[in-house]
């Protein structure tokens, strides 16, 4: 359906907040982190408006950050599926030329045996990371490091005849070795071959590392044209997120990004200083599902109340018809 043909301006604006990690799981002894949070305001949004479920994708499909965010802004995730590669070289500005791979890289702790023990290398500090980061740079040919959040790093593949058609290296779980980084399609051989041989060189450099000695990768995939939300909507849209693969899906469907931001009161001065720019503000906010990988529960109830607490000033800072 052709929906910016239906759009009627009306001056008023929408402000769509994702507390990403919001959900959880209640056991005897607790409730979730939600239901055990003081969240006024949010009680108060759920009891005077409109509540309800959503599947992003389909029944029983736990959905990545970039399939999930395009749905939340209307793009089917089957159709338009993106690798958390593109996403973030898009966040980061770096552009991916015709034949470039581009996947991301996180940054983890191995033992002795090579078997995963922490898949964030111990929440490695921005400064740490962008040292180790730089390590790789200098020791590995033909591969481009660029530094995103964290333990996250961007990892660009440049030549020729290169196919994304990789399965990912990272075992999204502890206690076993690195997947090997095996072709999807025949096609895909040479290029698997290649991440393969690039591997070796990459965990030979971080061997004297203590917490950042190993690196997976996750989300291969080329740079490919998304419509764009306002052709769809007839929707000016703005993005205000402080991890750049959120910058970087709301970038690729033609999001005005902003900032970008430090934290949560950097995104809310930035809604202040752009509120006549747009129609629709996406505002994330990472720090609840930060919390939750680490299995952190106070953390995560504070970082959902802070969030509560925020809620009038990000009300105040748009007036928006809709949050």
């Amino acid at each position: 359906m052709d929906l910016a043909s239906l759009a009627t301006g009306t001056g008023s604006r929408i402000l769509l907040v994702v507390i990403d990690g919001l959900g959880g799981m209640a056991d005897l002894a607790h409730g979730t982190e939600l239901e055990e949070a003081i969240t006024p305001n949010l009680d108060r949004l759920a009891d005077e408006g409109v509540t309800g479920l959503l599947e992003p994708v389909g029944p029983g499909i736990t959905p990545g950050s970039g399939p999930g965010h395009l749905a939340l802004f209307g793009y089917d995730p089957l159709e338009f599926a993106l690798g958390r590669g593109v996403l973030s070289a898009a966040g980061l500005g770096v552009e991916l030329r015709p034949g470039d791979v581009a996947a991301r890289g996180n940054l983890c702790t191995l033992d002795a045996d090579g078997n995963v023990v922490d898949r964030r290398a111990g929440r490695i500090s921005d400064e740490e990371a962008r040292r180790v980061v730089a390590r790789l740079s200098a020791a590995v040919q033909g591969v481009e490091f660029h530094h995103e959040k964290g333990h996250r790093l961007l990892v660009v593949f440049r030549g020729e005849g290169l196919d994304p058609r990789i399965g990912d290296t990272d075992p999204q779980t502890t206690g076993v070795s690195p997947l090997d980084p095996r072709p999807l399609d025949p096609a895909a051989a040479s290029t698997s071959e290649l991440v393969a041989a690039k591997l070796t060189v990459i965990h030979r450099a971080l061997a004297a590392e203590t917490a950042a000695n190993g690196l997976v990768l996750r989300g291969f995939d080329t740079h490919r044209e998304l419509p764009r939300f306002e052709d769809r909507t007839g929707l000016r849209a703005a993005a205000v997120a402080v991890y750049p693969m959120y910058r970087g899906i709301a970038k690729l469907v033609g999001f005005d990004v902003l900032g970008p931001p430090a934290d949560l009161a950097d995104q809310i001065r930035l809604l202040e200083m752009h509120r006549e720019d747009a129609d629709y503000f996406f505002v994330h906010v990472k720090d609840a599902d930060a919390a939750g990988e680490d299995g952190d529960r106070g953390a995560k109830i504070a970082a959902i109340e802070r969030v509560d607490a925020a809620i009038p000033d990000l009300a105040a800072a748009l007036d928006p018809g809709v949050i």
